[in-house]
């Protein structure tokens, strides 16, 4: 569940249709798995199929393989081995799926003594799915048995993750404000333990490892009197922290460099030297609500979200990794991630 999503329902008009072509998909390969969010308490998070060959788009994809809804607030989506984790966050679940055909393998429902959990991100090490978890902890479930093996407590509204080094670090978030946190928490992958916390700064969020030592850190500040910030944080003994005044609303790694975004501009940052390499990397003149961008280092190609107002179906703008327009495909509302099948 995203801030914007909850603050754009109040103006809430039902979503535009648009017409696409369902068909049965038997295999995935040549083409996009999407994650379509959907809106907050509306139950109509989706996944769509996009075949690159064919240019056929099947729509309600989960629907068709599973005879059911995704649920509400798809919040993320990650492939690991054999395997796709759809993480639904309202509605508190995690979709396990076969990678190869789609179909459904398990539904692990997220709740503590009756209580949703509020999962929000996946991370992935040694055989186990790290879910960070709203309300406080990290979950570790074994990718055989779909169990949950082991509850680690960090910080508060923990969100976005990434595994360095045998460690996984945690951005908490403090959730909505005003409770807002401003650490992260760093745990052993193997011995399953939180080793430290580290004071970044107000609502950290998304991580980017630029090598064993250094790690990005996108601190979001409050949205008005506290602004954007990105954190360059050593991860060795030291702990020593840089601040760079670069105020964004997201950033994404491609190769050696970083793509850092607001709704107006893409910027290229080179992390060797801390300079803007491009101001204006994407031409965003066709792109209404930019929501995220992903690099898929496999084909060396960026895929812009455009959520079209958040109320209408959404877009995916397809890019070389040199800034070169290649596509644009229609999807669902508010798309948020993809998995590329070559």
């Amino acid at each position: 569940m995203r801030l914007i999503s909850l603050c754009i329902l109040i103006f809430f008009v039902v979503a535009c249709k648009k017409k696409t072509i369902n068909s049965d998909v038997s295999k995935l390969k040549h083409g996009l798995l999407v994650l379509n969010e959907g809106l907050f308490n509306l139950n109509n998070a989706s996944l769509t199929w996009i075949d690159l060959t064919t240019k056929n788009v099947s729509d309600d994809f989960f629907l068709q393989k599973t005879g059911r809804k995704l649920g509400d607030t798809g919040n993320d989506m990650q492939r690991y081995g054999g395997k796709v984790y759809v993480l639904v966050n309202v509605s508190s679940t995690i979709e396990v799926l076969n990678a190869f055909t789609g179909q459904s393998l398990k539904q692990i429902v997220m709740q503590e003594n009756g209580k949703s959990k509020q999962p929000r991100n996946l991370a992935f090490y040694g055989g186990k799915v790290f879910v960070s978890c709203f309300d406080g902890y990290v979950d570790v479930i074994d990718t055989i048995t779909f169990s949950i093996e082991k509850r680690i407590k960090v910080g508060n509204n923990p969100e976005n993750m990434t595994v360095n080094n045998h460690q996984l670090y945690v951005s908490n978030s403090g959730g909505l404000i005003p409770s807002l946190d401003s650490t992260l928490s760093v745990i052993d992958c193997q011995n399953l333990v939180e080793l430290d916390k580290i004071i970044v700064g107000k609502n950290p969020g998304k991580m980017v490892v630029q090598n064993d030592s250094t790690l990005y850190v996108h601190i979001r500040g409050n949205y008005s009197s506290i602004p954007s910030v990105l954190k360059k944080v050593n991860m060795g003994l030291t702990k020593s922290q840089e601040t760079i005044p670069i105020n964004i609303s997201g950033m994404e790694k491609m190769e050696d460099n970083l793509l850092v975004y607001t709704a107006e501009s893409v910027s290229l940052y080179d992390m060797q030297t801390n300079a803007i390499l491009s101001n204006s990397f994407i031409p965003l003149n066709d792109i209404t609500t930019l929501y995220r961008i992903q690099y898929v280092d496999a084909v060396k190609q960026l895929f812009v979200f455009d959520a079209n107002t958040y109320t209408n179906t959404g877009y995916i703008h397809r890019f070389s990794n040199k800034g070169e327009f290649i596509q644009k495909i229609h999807v669902g509302l508010n798309p948020n991630s993809l998995i590329y099948y070559e």
